[in-house]
């Protein structure tokens, strides 16, 4: 990281500067550091780059390096999350904004298989050609570039979908914000993200904090209590979870609400938070170190 484009964050979820170093992290992420917050437990990346910069990251050296959604196990989750959705408020004839679309698989999903209008917003001008090229309507750039353009103040959705997107950008509360404001009233917003925090170890730790790219390309790291939470300082009141126990998949829905009402959440502690990266940690150097 350059040291002009970096900026120190405080708690993205409930705005405190006061967080922990989860410091086994550093033994898996070439030394960069992770946090969680004192005061709510959400786990975060407190130096990181501009938006435009990650966004770039993605775009032009993630994805170039041979990324893709197009395997079976990224379409067996989309799917998942798919029928989720389907199962939980429906698709059939709804409008669909996907933030992050990537590659477009999940709108060709939701569009083919559940009879949803979806609409892209993407970064890569390389993924938003394949869309186009496949049919599907676009915006091309960061979801800030969206919210700044006409479109944003033009049109709502019944639905807004984060798909394994929330953890990847600069600000999950301008996404989320983002998310409220394309909605119509009492319209749905739909986080995916790995089922990772506070539940059963489900893969090696350096699979999950690796070394081979800034660490803050995945600034967030979600247990369903934040999760809910961002939901709530976002003006959503969580209606459907999954079953993220046992899954690697943690799903939930919030509908649109005033956002002037104060929604309770319950919070992690940062104790626990730790001592569940650490218990990690050693579960990964007894068994799967070299692995």
């Amino acid at each position: 990281m350059s040291d002009d484009d970096t900026q120190l964050h405080d708690c993205d979820l409930c705005g405190s500067s006061n967080a922990a170093e989860i410091e086994v992290a550093r033994r898996y992420s070439g030394g960069s550091p992770l946090h969680v917050c004192k005061d709510c437990g959400f786990v975060y990346v407190r130096l990181r780059r501009s938006a435009s910069s990650i966004a770039d990251d993605w775009s032009d050296d993630i994805y170039q390096k041979g990324y893709t959604a197009r395997i079976p196990a990224v379409h067996a989750r989309q799917t998942y999350v798919a029928d989720f959705i389907d199962s939980s408020i429906d698709l059939k004839g709804k409008t669909v904004c996907d933030i992050g679309a990537g590659e477009g698989q999940f709108l060709e999903i939701i569009e083919r298989e559940y009879g949803a209008k979806a609409f892209a917003i993407e970064p890569s001008a390389a993924n938003c050609k394949m869309m186009d090229d496949a049919g599907l309507e676009t915006f091309c750039g960061t979801i800030e570039d969206y919210q700044a353009s006409g479109q944003a103040s033009e049109r709502r959705f019944d639905v807004a979908t984060v798909v394994w997107t929330m953890e990847n950008c600069q600000s999950c509360r301008t996404m989320m914000d983002a998310a409220y404001d394309a909605l119509v009233p009492g319209g749905h917003v739909v986080v995916a993200t790995g089922s990772r925090i506070l539940v059963p170890f489900k893969k090696p730790l350096q699979y999950y904090i690796g070394p081979d790219r800034n660490l803050d390309t995945h600034c967030f790291r979600a247990s369903a209590n934040t999760l809910r939470g961002l939901f709530a300082v976002s003006g959503f009141v969580t209606t459907h979870i999954n079953r993220y126990i046992d899954t690697d998949y943690l799903v939930a829905i919030g509908e649109k609400t005033d956002k002037s009402a104060e929604i309770e959440w319950e919070k992690d502690t940062f104790e626990e938070i730790v001592d569940f990266f650490n218990r990690w940690d050693e579960d990964t150097q007894r068994f799967y170190k070299d692995s």
